[in-house]
């Protein structure tokens, strides 16, 4: 894309789409309309998100939904073998795309929730079923050869599938099926892959998470290599208190929610300088 504002959304867990939700609401409450970006990226969390502000749902409904008791909805939990298996994958040699396949055979052979049941989650979770007309790109890996791939409503995949398979985090949720192919988290590439927003003249990110295997991969780094104004946001203090250790437990929705509506007055100036100019 040439030209215009990108929104990058990143991944982080079912907090992360609360904070994520909370801090994009706060700021609209101060003008800031991160909502009307010309492009939006999305990535893991980041995709649900995304694509609900692509499709016209707007920040203070997207909060109020996270703010609901999480009734029916199963915790999850990144364990510490996972953890272990996620960094021996990268530590062996290999290209990124080498090591993304590496985990992708890990991901397809591990004990997971049925693929239906997950889509089923993303069914219910998604206001729309179509792809919107406002240009959004949605991150995935495909788990055999570890390409890193961006849906958009040119590649004629589903979009609850497309979002499906960017949550797909590895070992804990089952692997997405999309012609034929496996894809899983697009997370596991970069945890907001940035880079997607080259060509835009201003950029904010607001990332969740912003660890990386390398430095190169943060969002820092790859927001800076743009060239153009930008800022990455990412959980203060607080934030990261109240959305704690567990990022897939929806038991700290709620609070991460309210932590990044709180976080939002403090952003909000630096935030709009590189948003208005």
């Amino acid at each position: 894309m040439t030209g215009g504002r990108a929104l990058v959304l990143g991944g982080g867990g079912v907090t992360g789409i609360a904070w994520e939700t909370g801090l994009l609401h706060g700021l609209a409450e101060r003008g800031i309309d991160l909502a009307a970006a010309d492009l939006l990226v999305g990535t893991s969390a980041g995709s649900v998100v995304a694509t609900q502000l692509a499709g016209g749902v707007a920040p203070d409904e997207l909060y109020a939904s996270q703010l609901l008791p999480p009734d029916g909805e199963l915790p999850a939990r990144l364990t510490g073998w996972m953890i272990a298996r996620y960094a021996l994958s990268h530590a062996l040699p290999g290209s990124g795309a080498v090591k993304r396949a590496r985990l992708g055979r890990a991901a397809l052979r591990a004990s997971t929730p049925s693929e239906e049941s997950r889509r089923a989650v993303f069914e219910s979770r998604l206001s729309t079923r179509e792809w919107p007309e406002r240009a959004l790109k949605v991150t995935a890996v495909d788990t055999a050869d570890g390409r890193f791939v961006a849906f958009d409503r040119d590649s004629g995949v589903p979009l609850v599938d497309a979002v499906a398979s960017s949550c797909a985090v590895p070992l804990v949720w089952p692997p997405v099926t999309i012609g034929g192919r496996r894809y899983m988290d697009g997370g596991m590439r970069s945890v907001a892959n940035v880079d997607l927003a080259a060509g835009c003249e201003r950029v904010v990110v607001v990332a969740p998470l912003t660890r990386a295997m390398s430095k190169a991969a943060t969002p820092q780094a790859q927001a800076e290599r743009l060239g153009v104004p930008s800022i990455v946001l990412s959980p203060d203090a607080a934030a990261l208190a109240a959305i704690g250790k567990n990022l897939l437990d929806p038991a700290r929705r709620r609070p991460a929610a309210e932590a990044g509506y709180a976080q939002a007055e403090s952003v909000a100036e630096a935030v709009r300088a590189v948003w208005a100019g």
